[in-house]
């Protein structure tokens, strides 16, 4: 993996709400960490038998304006809304295909065991029903994009 490579991997955690990634293949190990504001990577696999010196380098840039999107849903979560969370850490897909329609969009109504959306998690695709009969007020994260475990994808006004 050359350093352009690394470089936009780490632009692209930087932009996600995902707070630690861990990489490895036969060349290179990689583990970018956003809580300690510190990128460490190793030397290649293959001289990882003694530990290796870590190369910090610094992300602080980035990571303070994900901190102020992943802010912003807060107020609106404080009043009645029920946010539905991820149960797992994934890639979330509001379709179960890319020509297929949305399981739901803002407005729809939504019952408890219904179907909302798909978070792919190791090659698998996991359908997560809502826990909360109401209306979609408002959808959290954006389609083919990483999610955490517990983070908010809905905001749902009970019924």
């Amino acid at each position: 993996m050359e350093t352009k490579e690394i470089q936009k991997l780490i632009d692209f955690i930087a932009k996600s709400d995902l707070d630690e990634v861990k990489m490895e293949t036969s060349e290179l190990k990689l583990h970018v960490r956003r809580n300690a504001g510190v990128v460490t990577v190793p030397s290649p696999a293959v001289q990882a038998v003694a530990p290796a010196p870590a190369a910090p380098v610094a992300v602080a840039a980035p990571a303070p304006a994900a901190a102020e999107s992943a802010a912003s849903p807060e107020p609106a979560a404080k009043s009645n809304l029920v946010e539905i969370k991820s149960p797992m850490i994934g890639t979330f897909y509001r379709a179960s295909g890319p020509e297929k329609p949305n399981f739901k969009e803002v407005g729809d109504d939504v019952n408890v065991g219904e179907v909302i959306c798909i978070i792919e998690a190791m090659k698998l695709f996991n359908e997560i029903e809502s826990e909360v009969k109401g209306k979609i007020v408002k959808i959290l994260v954006d389609d083919a994009s990483p999610v955490e475990f517990d983070q908010p994808l809905f905001l749902v006004e009970p019924a």
